[in-house]
């Protein structure tokens, strides 16, 4: 594809933007309270591992193995540090399960990419634990296509700034795509980037936020297919 005189570089999420993810999140997360029914309600069991994400963000990150500490933290504390030894086994067999997950990609992601590679600098941009996710790049077979990757811990601002300086020509000649407004679409525009949002019909509850109508850089596409012409249009004067 070619490029226009102002858009040179573009950053890829890759959980739930080019693979599904975090639908085996959910997966799990229903098995793990099923282990757990006899101590408390789905509802309940789920609140309280939300929570232990919460809390365990800044320790862990991001991630399966974060997810999967979280779940043993939770059994701990809803059977009041009774749990057995067998839950806590098939709570990491769980996890394990999860690392060893054939990717699947989805709809329209490899066409887009293929079809943006060559005429832009492209950039997967994803957080999460590093070797799962050097991991599902691999099975992906998408990871030639990509400039650069850049796995990081948290997506702010100044990480946006600091990625597409890098890799790029700065934050104002580049755009970010990806299914969460908190992480992929709201930073990248506070940094000077545009943002481009694919929503995706499964999004993790701390990665809702509003979205910036406002913004002037600002879009949203129902899928990938429709990337290429967006980008096309964005390029046109007026």
């Amino acid at each position: 594809m070619q490029n226009n005189h102002e858009l040179t570089t573009i950053g890829f999420d890759a959980d739930d933007t080019l693979w599904q993810n975090e639908q085996f999140f959910r997966m799990t997360e229903r098995r793990f309270a099923a282990l757990l029914a006899d101590h408390a309600e789905e509802q309940h069991i789920s609140a309280r591992l939300l929570e232990a994400e919460k809390r365990n963000l800044a320790v862990y990150g991001f991630g399966i193995k974060g997810f999967t500490l979280s779940m043993i933290e939770t059994a701990i504390e809803i059977t009041g540090g009774r749990a057995p030894a067998s839950v806590i086994a098939e709570i990491l067999a769980a996890g394990r399960e999860m690392l060893g997950h054939p990717i699947e990609a989805l709809p329209h992601a490899r066409e887009a990419v293929e079809e943006l590679a060559g005429g832009y600098r492209l950039v997967l941009i994803t957080k999460g634990d590093l070797f799962d996710q050097e991991r599902k790049l691999a099975q992906s077979g998408l990871g030639d296509l990509f400039d650069a990757v850049e796995i990081v811990s948290d997506k702010s601002p100044a990480t946006y700034a600091r990625i597409f300086s890098r890799h790029g020509d700065g934050a104002e000649k580049s755009m970010m795509v990806g299914n969460s407004l908190k992480s992929d679409v709201v930073p990248a525009i506070e940094a000077g980037s545009w943002g481009i949002h694919v929503p995706h019909e499964l999004t993790w509850v701390l990665e809702h936020v509003e979205p910036p109508v406002t913004a002037p850089r600002f879009r949203q596409i129902a899928d990938l297919s429709e990337l290429p012409r967006l980008i096309e249009s964005i390029g046109k004067p007026g």
